[in-house]
C-alpha cells in the first residue's frame, strides 16, 4: 500500500459481489482512496443495475448509490480466458470480496485457495447469507430473510400488527459495514505482519451484534416484543402526534424528563408517582403515552421545536420524509448531500459517506461507472497491449463485443 491524501490510497479491490452487502462494503472502501474495479457478467452487470422502477434514462439511480468511485470491467468467469484475465487482476490487488453461497467459488475458481495461488498476501472476504459453515450454509439469503431470522422483524412494529420489515435494506448494509471495517483490519494486519486474510462473513452473524437492548431482555429472561416507536428500557423515548405531523422526544435521564413536563406545561406529570423514575415510566407506559399524546397534539411539530429545542434544550425531532432528510440546512452545512458530474446525465446526486478527517481526505471520485467502460483501461494498466486485448476478447474473456 502507498500513502496518499485519502487513507486507502494505493489499496486495489478486486469486487465480484451483486447487489448491496458487497457493493456498500466496496462503496465504502472507495470512498476512503481504493481503487474498486467492479467484476461483473458481460451483457448483464450486477443485478442492482436492473432495480426499479425508477430508472433515468434506462439506469438505476439505486444502483448509482452504491458505485460511485468505481472501475467496471467485464469478464466471463465461465471461460478459461476469463478466469486468467481475472487471476492476472487479482495478482496486482489487495482485496478480494465475492458474495456467493457457499460452494459457488469453488465451481467458478475464485475460491480462497486459487485466489491466493495467485496473490498469497490477498485479503480475501467472503460474504454469505449464513457464512461458511453451519447447517444453514447452502440456505440462499437476502436481507428480508435475515431480518426475520435475525429478530429484528419481531421487534419492529405496532404491537398488535404483523412484523414489519425495516424499510431499508438494513441487514445488508449492516453487513456491508462489518465487510469494510474487517478488511480495513485485515489490511492494518498486514502492513504489520505480511500476511494476508481470510474472512467469512455471514449475513445473519452481522446482524446479531445491532440487536443489543432487545438481546439484553432476552438474557434476563425475558421476551422482547413489538412496540411501535416505543423503547423497552426509555420513557418517554417515542414519537407523538402533533397538530400538522410527528415529533420524536427523548429522555434519557430524570433532568431531561423534568425539563420536559416544565416545557409542556404539565409539572404535575413529574409529580405523579407512576412516572416519578424512569422505571416506573417503563412500567407505566401506555398511561404516560395517554397523558403525553393529549398534550403534543395542541401544537404544531415546529412550534414543539421551538418550546422543547430552542428553548428548553430537551432531545425532540421532527420525523422528516426521506427528501426533507437528504435536502435541509444541515445536510447543507455539512454538505452530506453534494452532486458530480456524469458524462451522459450531466450532474447527478452523491450521498457522502459522514466520516470527516482533519489530517486526510475521503470522497468519490467519479460517477458510478457504466457496465464494462473500464475494462480495457484497466487491463492495459496491467500490461496488456492491444494485441493481447484482442487476444483474450477473441477467446471470450470480456464476453461478446
Amino acid at each position: 500500500m502507498t500513502t496518499g491524501d485519502r487513507i486507502l490510497d494505493g489499496v486495489r479491490v478486486v469486487d465480484l459481489t451483486t447487489f448491496v452487502t458487497g457493493g456498500f462494503c466496496s462503496l465504502m472502501l472507495a470512498n476512503q482512496g481504493a481503487e474498486v474495479i467492479k467484476v461483473e457478467r458481460p451483457g448483464v452487470g450486477d443485478d442492482n443495475r436492473h432495480s426499479g422502477p425508477p430508472f433515468i434514462d434506462g439506469e438505476s439511480p439505486y444502483f448509482w448509490t452504491v458505485n460511485y468511485g468505481k472501475k467496471s470491467v467485464e469478464i466471463d468467469l465461465k471461460s478459461d480466458a476469463g478466469r486468467e484475465a481475472l487471476y492476472d487482476l487479482v495478482g496486482e490487488a489487495d482485496v478480494f470480496l465475492q458474495n456467493y453461497r457457499p460452494g459457488t467459488a469453488e465451481r467458478l475458481d475464485v475460491d480462497e485457495e486459487t485466489i491466493r495461488s495467485h496473490n498469497d498476501d490477498i485479503v480475501y472476504c467472503a460474504i454469505s447469507a449464513f457464512g461458511q459453515t453451519g447447517p444453514w450454509r447452502e440456505r440462499p439469503g437476502y436481507d428480508l430473510m435475515i431480518q426475520g431470522m435475525s429478530g429484528i422483524m419481531s421487534v419492529t412494529g405496532e404491537a398488535d400488527g404483523q412484523p414489519v420489515k425495516v424499510g431499508l435494506p438494513m441487514t445488508d448494509l449492516i453487513t456491508a459495514m462489518w465487510a469494510s471495517f474487517g478488511i480495513s483490519n485485515a489490511l492494518y494486519r498486514r502492513e504489520r505482519t505480511g500476511e494476508g486474510e481470510y474472512i467469512d462473513l455471514g449475513m445473519l452473524d452481522a446482524a446479531l451484534p445491532w440487536l443489543t437492548k432487545q438481546a439484553g431482555k432476552v438474557f434476563a429472561g425475558e421476551s422482547p416484543s413489538r412496540m411501535g416507536t416505543k423503547d423497552p428500557v426509555l420513557a418517554p423515548y417515542q414519537t407523538f402526534e402533533t397538530a400538522d405531523g410527528y415529533l420524536n422526544v427523548a429522555c434519557l435521564n430524570q433532568k431531561l424528563w423534568k425539563g420536559l413536563c416544565e416545557a409542556i406545561d404539565r409539572p404535575e406529570l413529574a409529580d405523579d408517582d407512576r412516572f416519578e423514575t424512569n422505571a416506573d415510566r417503563v412500567e407505566h407506559m401506555s398511561e404516560l403515552e395517554t397523558e403525553l399524546e393529549r398534550t403534543f397534539r395542541e401544537l404544531t411539530t415546529d412550534e414543539w421545536m421551538t418550546l422543547l429545542v430552542d428553548e428548553a434544550g430537551i432531545p425532540a425531532g421532527p420525523v422528516h420524509d426521506v427528501e426533507d432528510a437528504l435536502y435541509n440546512e444541515q445536510t447543507e452545512a455539512r454538505e452530506s448531500v453534494t452532486s458530480m458530474d456524469h458524462p451522459e446525465h450531466g450532474e447527478i446526486p452523491v450521498i457522502e459517506h459522514p466520516l470527516k478527517y482533519d489530517r486526510s481526505s475521503s470522497g468519490f471520485e467519479s460517477p458510478p461507472p457504466k457496465l464494462g467502460e473500464n475494462t480495457r483501461s484497466v487491463f492495459r494498466e496491467l500490461g496488456y497491449d492491444e494485441e493481447k486485448l484482442d487476444e483474450f476478447t477473441d477467446r471470450g474473456a470480456f464476453g461478446a463485443e
